[in-house]
């Protein structure tokens, strides 16, 4: 039976931990209905129980992005459920080395890396957002303000990572995650160009280093802060940029 909601409807991918998880209890504390997107479907709902207890509504739906089959049924639900959605932010990634440090992901030096693990992260990371963004397109488009919000990473700056002073330069050389990140930066503004006659905002957003279990807890922003980039593109005017690329100090260089 379709809800027929005024509030906004928000879908956030991977949206049980992290950085997703925060997303989503902003944007429920904002006053939207969101939709947590969860390949395990128990984690999921135990996130949107929490936000429901919180006072938002809050909706699990199991959804994996490497999965043609969860990705069509996702929208199939949305569509019957709420008729349109306003915000699909892609968060759901993974890194392809675990729950390690950047320093010490040693599998993604490039002379020596798995071809098969830079398959599987391309997989999350840039073809389950085509898969994703493509499903949701005509939900999207009964929205009077559509957003687009790909999580993307200050190592996808084509920029940052190249400059021998930066931080990235410290760091071990990453032939999968951070080339993905650069990849999903060119498909926002391939989305964004087709789009923009649409009025749909494509942007992608960078959090910073935040503590999470991609990077085995080793960064120094809260999830709650790495979220607040993410939010505030999901969020903007009719007069918000498209195809950029932020974090929460403002542009980042490609």
């Amino acid at each position: 039976m379709k809800e027929h909601t005024t509030q906004k409807v928000a879908m956030i991918t991977g949206a049980n931990k992290g950085i997703g998880r925060a997303t989503a209890e902003q944007l429920a504390r904002m006053g939207m209905t969101v939709l947590i997107g969860a390949r395990d479907p128990q984690r999921g709902e135990e996130a949107a129980a929490a936000m429901r207890a919180a006072g938002g509504d809050a909706h699990t739906i199991t959804l994996d992005v490497t999965d043609p089959t969860t990705v069509q049924e996702a929208a199939r639900w949305v569509e019957e459920r709420f008729g349109h959605l306003d915000v699909l932010i892609n968060n759901a990634g993974v890194t392809g080395s675990g729950q390690v440090s950047p320093a010490d992901a040693h599998d993604q030096i490039p002379s020596s890396v798995d071809l098969d693990m830079v398959r599987a992260v391309f997989e999350t990371n840039v073809f389950g957002v085509i898969a994703v963004i493509n499903a949701m397109l005509p939900l999207l488009r009964r929205s009077p303000l559509p957003r687009i919000v790909n999580v993307s990473s200050h190592a996808g700056s084509l920029t940052l990572t190249s400059d021998p002073d930066g931080p990235f330069a410290a760091l071990l050389p990453s032939a999968a995650y951070t080339p993905s990140k650069s990849a999903l930066n060119a498909l926002t503004v391939q989305y964004a160009n087709e789009l923009r006659k649409d009025g749909i905002l494509v942007n992608a957003a960078a959090p910073g280093y935040v503590d999470t279990d991609s990077n085995n807890h080793t960064g120094h922003l809260t999830p709650a802060q790495g979220a607040a980039v993410v939010v505030r593109l999901a969020t903007l005017g009719p007069n918000g940029p498209t195809a950029g690329f932020f974090s929460e100090d403002g542009p980042l260089p490609w």
